[in-house]
């Protein structure tokens, strides 16, 4: 059924069709929404779950993995300075192989304070053990969590997942949203099967010390389960494709591509207004590409490589800083990686920080600087402030 809806409420109906038992989250702009949506759901009995209030992000997230670890499918969300207080947490999670699933509506990190977008807060947890999925709009925000909870709970997978989307970007935004049926979503995505869970008959523990003797081996094989994340994906997009008809098989997605010398590489969504520019270049005769990653973590180095084969200019639009880095962006560090030294060049190019906005001018000026050869720039920076 197609609706016109804000990008939280679509969120908060994936939720809902996603049948969670448990569900804790402390309330932090621009990620409210979701949560009071979802506590009037539990409030007007249409999502039958325990809604935990708690006192802080921290908490939230410790109510869920509590839940987790007794065997129930369980949510949050936050964003920026919450997330940054559950860090402590979000390893936890990754650590006891907990399936949990939580929403980033992205923002950036203070100080300064700054309530709007960015994708500094999500990124700077990229080696924490979860997943990290981006979303372009309303739909594929909804679409996601479908798919984080069917990759999370795969007994090869066992690993949390972050859906990512752009705060008020896409969290204030209303668009149209096909929304599916509960008994779709449930052919989908059965009721939860926990591979393990605490009970007082047959007692077990979760997250122990470990000396040096096994602390290495617990973190080999989160990374072993996170390789193997991307099958899991590829197939959970797959099943999503044949039953919804919206395809998530790849966890990469390009456009005009094929016959393209530049490719602008980009997450979330920016890349709506990327394919606007390229969409302007093309028709002024330069083939400019774009590639949008879909995944994160697990990060598609074949995928990419694949893809970017063809181009020798690569742009990479960076809506975060790695400081002191040379290649400013995490973004592009990963995408160097993947390309390697015989493939393109490949250029790292910061902006959007903090919610500045991005224009079309502004995508023409990455694929010029990228054909120039020019590096290590910000674009949008305000020189009369510096």
């Amino acid at each position: 059924m197609l609706q016109i809806m804000e990008g939280s409420h679509a969120v908060a109906e994936a939720v809902r069709l996603s049948r969670p038992e448990v569900v804790s989250a402390y309330p932090i702009t621009p990620q409210t929404h979701i949560v009071e949506r979802l506590a009037e759901m539990v409030a007007d009995g249409d999502l039958d779950a325990e809604y935990i209030c708690v006192e802080s992000e921290f908490s939230a997230l410790s109510s869920c993995l509590g839940a987790a670890c007794a065997g129930s499918r369980v949510y949050s969300a936050t964003t920026s300075q919450g997330l940054a207080f559950m860090a402590e947490v979000v390893f936890n999670v990754a650590g006891m192989r907990q399936p949990v699933v939580m929403t980033i509506a992205n923002r950036a990190l203070g100080a300064p304070l700054n309530i709007w977008n960015d994708h500094q807060d999500s990124l700077f947890l990229r080696d924490s053990g979860w997943m990290q999925l981006y979303a372009e709009d309303a739909q594929e925000s909804m679409d996601l969590h479908f798919l984080a909870y069917k990759a999370a709970e795969n007994y090869d997978v066992l690993l949390p997942a972050m859906v990512c989307f752009d705060g008020f970007i896409l969290t204030h935004t209303y668009e149209p949203v096909d929304i599916p049926t509960q008994e779709e979503v449930d052919s989908f995505l059965p009721a939860f099967k926990p591979y393990q869970r605490l009970d007082a008959k047959d007692p077990i523990s979760f997250g122990m010390y470990a000396t040096p003797d096994y602390y290495q081996e617990f973190r080999y094989e989160i990374h072993a389960a996170m390789i193997k994340a991307k099958k899991v994906l590829r197939e959970v997009g797959q099943e999503f494709s044949e039953t919804f008809g919206r395809d998530y098989s790849e966890l990469v997605e390009g456009y005009r591509l094929d016959d393209a010398d530049t490719a602008i590489v980009a997450l979330g969504s920016v890349c709506g207004t990327v394919k606007d520019a390229i969409d302007e270049m093309r028709e002024a005769g330069r083939k400019v590409g774009l590639l949008k990653i879909r995944s994160f973590r697990p990060f598609p180095y074949e995928d990419v490589r694949v893809a970017l084969s063809g181009v020798s200019k690569i742009a990479v639009l960076e809506k975060n800083i790695s400081i002191g880095s040379r290649m400013l962006g995490a973004v592009g560090l990963e995408v160097k990686d993947a390309v390697g030294k015989q493939g393109a060049d490949v250029y790292s190019y910061v902006g959007g920080l903090g919610g500045r906005d991005i224009r079309k001018k502004d995508i023409h000026k990455l694929a010029d600087w990228a054909e120039q050869g020019r590096n290590d720039c910000f674009f949008g920076l305000r020189e009369e402030l510096l």
